[in-house]
């Protein structure tokens, strides 16, 4: 099945799945973050744009454990195709087990793997950004997705990071592991775990890997830093990557797809919306979440921390800040919003940086971890948990 096209001046990217090649038009994707890119949060940015949307994190374990919630979690959105999870184990096995349940009860259409996280939790563990040090885990783990995807003709593809630190570079070699086992793209986040979110990505480094991956014609995506769709068009203009994928810019900002949209048609038209624009959408999102977890009172308790990134940058009281902190129905956010005055878009603010910014320290790794790349090692298996 071919989506219609949008893009003018890039070529779609293409997602062999089961039923025909699927091309995603413009090649954006929106990365994976836990908490925040549940059905309703994907649908909202479906509604404002185009792209492959990719589900919050589930690990492996809590998925063959059919952990109620893990379930709930890659269940698509109303319309939503294809149908995209991402996937997390640090063993082969029950990354093997995982896969083909998903297969075998035709629960996705395309499974991406998580090799990016460099969140000390899972990183002291030798997880995440830490993984692809060691050689023969990281292989065996893609291996066995791969493998085990192939016979319900479900792509697979991977994230990762740059490496552990600037001593500890991991992406060039990891990344032609994975295409050599068979992935549809490698995308990679354009620093280390050290860095965490902090300062500049390193979009000279998605340019090498386009070049290091280029005889084996696996395409490269982009991530790191794409806040506003000439961000976005500039990232394959000067990497020559296949694509990208958006992560923290979105938050609060869901038409960002707009914008990328319009930026890969060659246009001028910036997508800004208005306060009383925006707060239709923080309306819109609200009503989702709420039909998602069946409760009012949940649903709003959730979205209170999506409100600082919806009012970032524009001119609200303090206290009516605060209040949009604590609503708990749809009636009294209905109220909250009304009270605000319309206003354009704050483009000097709004189009910072948001979200983790956390700044960058020394990755905590299990003792030993740096010794030698090629030893043979197993990991603690994955919490039975997924989400952030």
């Amino acid at each position: 099945m071919v989506s219609t096209s949008f893009t003018r001046l890039l070529k779609p990217l293409l997602l062999p799945l089961a039923s025909g090649d699927h091309y995603i038009d413009p090649p954006v994707v929106l990365a994976p973050m836990a908490g925040i890119t549940n059905a309703p949060f994907r649908t909202l940015c479906r509604e404002q744009g185009a792209g492959l949307f990719v589900s919050e994190m589930v690990t492996a374990r809590a998925l063959i454990e059919r952990r109620p919630e893990t379930l709930r979690m890659i269940e698509p959105g109303k319309g939503e195709w294809p149908r995209s999870v991402q996937l997390y184990s640090v063993d082969p096995h029950t990354m093997r087990a995982a896969v083909t349940m998903l297969g075998k009860e035709n629960l996705v259409d395309h499974i991406d793997m998580n090799f990016g996280c460099p969140v000390p939790k899972v990183t002291r563990k030798g997880g995440g950004a830490a993984l692809p040090y060691k050689r023969k885990l990281f292989s065996s783990i893609v291996d066995a997705a791969v493998q085990a995807a192939k016979p319900f003709g479900i792509p697979v593809t991977v994230k990762m990071r740059i490496g552990i630190d600037t001593d500890h570079h991991t992406y060039l070699e990891a990344a032609k592991s994975a295409s050599d086992s068979g992935v549809a793209w490698v995308a990679l986040h354009a620093r280390t775990a050290e860095q965490m979110y902090e300062g500049k990505a390193d979009w000279s480094a998605i340019a090498r890997l386009v070049e290091h991956l280029k005889p084996t014609g696996t395409p490269v995506l982009g991530n790191g830093d794409i806040w506003s769709g000439a961000d976005g068009k500039a990232m394959m203009d000067q990497t020559g990557c296949a694509g990208v994928v958006v992560g923290r810019g979105c938050l609060g900002r869901p038409w960002l797809f707009a914008d990328l949209v319009e930026a890969f048609k060659g246009g001028e038209k910036r997508v800004l919306p208005s306060l009383f624009e925006v707060r239709e959408v923080m309306f819109r999102h609200a009503e989702l979440i709420v039909d998602y977890f069946e409760s009012e009172d949940r649903g709003c308790r959730d979205l209170r921390k999506h409100m600082a990134w919806y009012l970032k940058g524009f001119r609200v009281p303090s206290e009516l800040r605060r209040q949009f902190g604590m609503h708990s129905s749809l009636a009294e956010l209905r109220t909250l919003l009304n009270q605000l005055t319309d206003q354009p878009y704050p483009f000097e603010v709004a189009e910072k940086p948001r979200g983790r910014v956390s700044h960058g320290r020394p990755p905590t790794l299990p003792d030993g971890w740096l010794l030698d790349p090629d030893e043979d090692v197993s990991v603690e298996l994955e919490d039975a948990f997924s989400g952030g």
